[in-house]
This record gives C-alpha cells, structure tokens and sequence, in this order.
C-alpha cells in the first residue's frame, strides 16, 4: 500500500493508504477526501482534481501531457509550478508517503 496525505487549505491533514497503479484521484474519491471533486471521473475533461504536489514528490512525477496543462487553466484556483490534475497521477511504490495540497476550491 501507497500512504499519502492531503492537506487541506485550513492546514488540517488527511492520511490514507491506497493501491499501486490507482490514480491518485481515485484513492482520493474512494477514501472520501473532501476538496476532490473528480466531476469527470477522471477523463481529463475538467479541473476538479486539482492538486499541488510537495517537493520532493514533484520531481518524481512524470511532465505533466499538454492536455493536462490545458485543463488547469481552468481550475477554479489559482494554479502554481506544483499544480497538477490527481488523475493524471498514477501511483507507484516510489510514491509511497506522498504529500499534496488541495486548494481553496474545486468550483
């Protein structure tokens, strides 16, 4: 199992464990992380998975594809160099104790 940890805009923490190969957004929706909203369901066709991903986690995940890059321009908040779309993070074991932060608003 994978343990990551959500931190919430209050700076309140969110632990879960989740399996490799999942997206990120999906451990986060079957865990009921509040502020992952996932309206499509993880087919990169909105921004409401927006994520940022801690250092050094951030240098461990592959470039984000240009689509993804076009998506964020549409997150509700603003986006900074860490952003990314938790479906498009597959975990993996070298993941494992990864931190991201959610933002104010998916919406």
């Amino acid at each position: 199992m994978i343990s990551i940890r959500f931190i919430n805009p209050d700076q309140t923490q969110q632990d879960i464990q989740a399996r490799p190969g999942d997206s990120l957004m999906k451990a986060a929706v079957n865990a009921n992380i509040q502020g992952i909203e996932a309206d499509c369901g993880g087919s990169l066709t909105c921004a409401t998975c927006h994520v940022m991903v801690d250092a050094p986690w951030s240098g461990l995940l592959p470039a984000p594809v240009p689509d993804e890059l076009d998506m964020l321009d549409f997150a509700s908040s603003p986006v900074v160099p860490q952003s990314r779309l938790s479906c498009q993070i597959r975990l993996t074991q070298e993941l494992d104790g990864l931190v991201v932060r959610l933002p104010a608003s998916q919406h």
